[in-house]
């Protein structure tokens, strides 16, 4: 019997088909553990679906058009990059005419953002004020870290 996957999986696969030019300029330098990290390209986290993701360095990279500019997708964002702060996952943003015209300053921030070996955000470690456990936290993190 085919085993059934999550509705995410089958956008993403998708999404991977129609990548951009800038989304494909940044796959081809960060492939093959370019920077020592490896990279998944359009990957499920809970409901959203990351332009690229490593989950050994709780790295999220997002390549953003001018679609982004607008409020409602600035809000959506800002949505998305709580609940992956949320799940202990720390997020870059870069924009789709730097990863195009500066293709290494790109690469820098995100070396820069590998070796950041700052503590993941203070929602990552489960707790919540007092130190209890918070389990809408520990659910979404167990949901974003589900296919590492």
């Amino acid at each position: 019997m085919p085993r059934l996957l999550r509705p995410q999986t089958y956008r993403a696969r998708q999404q991977r088909v129609r990548i951009t030019p800038a989304e494909l300029a940044l796959w081809a330098l960060l492939r093959r553990r370019a920077l020592g990290a490896k990279f998944r390209r359009q990957h499920p986290l809970g409901p959203y679906i990351v332009d690229f993701f490593s989950c050994d360095a709780g790295l999220v990279v997002e390549v953003d058009g001018d679609v982004h500019d607008r409020p409602h997708a600035r809000a959506h964002d800002a949505e998305r990059d709580a609940f992956l702060g949320v799940c202990g996952l720390r997020v870059v943003r870069l924009r789709n005419e730097l990863v195009q015209q500066a293709p290494e300053r790109a690469l820098e921030i995100i070396r820069a953002a590998l070796a950041d070996e700052a503590p993941p955000p203070s929602g990552s470690s489960g707790r919540g004020l007092g130190g209890r456990k918070s389990p809408a936290r520990d659910s979404a993190r167990d949901s974003a870290t589900a296919y590492c």
